[in-house]
């Protein structure tokens, strides 16, 4: 039997591996900066990072390591989001993998475990938005320099993640209780054929659902718009199973536009190590 550590791993390794998932890196797919062996190397490179979670570390420092073996690879950040994710629902296995648990723990978190979150960004560059101008001292990109704002003001991670939504989707999983994350393991025991194949499924239908946070960042909220709605068309016209020509020309177009759908990917690993430790999903 794999350990919680071990799945998370897993999931990092089969989310990347699923083709296609239009915008990012897949097996058959790479980026102008990032490439496929990339993402292998972070997500072995997380692992001691997410044993410490699965030992009862605490989050912060646990998601901080896992961050800083990442990007131990070549291509920067592969997985920061994904890990996210995952340290806190693999701290939660410890008691039980539900989104009750996972929720007390992300809101037990501390002043302490944030600071730690802001060093994490020293070790990568990662793409965030502008934040208020009334919180310029907390701005994540300035990593450990903003260490002594986060403790003045007394901010625990999970207030940090409170003040980071609507704009990011994976700080809105963290606020209310992890649902697209249980709602993708959910889709994933319920779909049909290789794990690879439902990650894809998945990951399409996910985007169909709503714009893509890292999309909207990165380029704009019409961008964003006009990729979920073309996702939805897809998946409203059954493409997965009757013109996985037409998923795939998808995929291509958004790579050669730079345009990466990379929150929707974080929460597909989230959904992958749940059914995992669930036993789901078989592997």
């Amino acid at each position: 039997m794999r350990s919680s550590a071990a799945n998370a791993e897993l999931a990092l390794l089969l989310e990347v591996a699923g083709t296609p998932k239009p915008g990012n890196v897949d097996r058959q797919r790479d980026l102008a900066d990032l490439r496929f062996e990339h993402f292998l190397a972070g997500a072995v490179g997380a692992r001691e990072g997410l044993a410490l979670a699965a030992d009862g570390a605490a989050v912060g420092p646990a998601f901080e390591r896992t961050v800083a073996g990442m990007a131990t690879q070549k291509g920067d950040n592969t997985q920061f989001g994904a890990l996210l994710l995952l340290v806190p629902l693999v701290r939660a296995a410890r008691e039980d993998l539900s989104q009750p648990v996972a929720e007390a723990v992300v809101r037990e978190t501390t002043v302490g475990d944030a600071a730690a979150f802001y060093r994490a960004f020293d070790h990568v560059d990662v793409g965030v938005a502008d934040p208020p101008a009334d919180m310029d001292d907390l701005d994540v990109r300035r990593g450990s320099d903003a260490v002594s704002a986060v403790e003045r003001h007394g901010l625990t991670l999970f207030e940090i993640m409170e003040r980071s939504v609507p704009g990011d989707d994976v700080a809105r999983e963290w606020v209310q209780g992890f649902d697209r994350s249980f709602a993708a393991a959910r889709r994933l025991a319920e779909a049909d054929g290789p794990v690879t194949d439902r990650t894809a499924t998945i990951f399409l239908s996910l985007l169909a659902e709503r714009p893509d946070t890292l999309v909207a960042t990165r380029h704009d909220e019409a961008t964003a718009r006009e990729v979920t709605d073309r996702a939805e068309e897809l998946v409203a016209d059954d493409a997965l199973e009757t013109d996985q020509a037409a998923v795939e020309a998808f995929a291509d177009d958004l790579v050669e536009r730079g345009i990466n759908p990379g929150t929707t990917a974080d929460i597909t690993a989230a959904g992958l190590f749940i059914a995992l430790e669930h036993e789901a999903i078989t592997v």
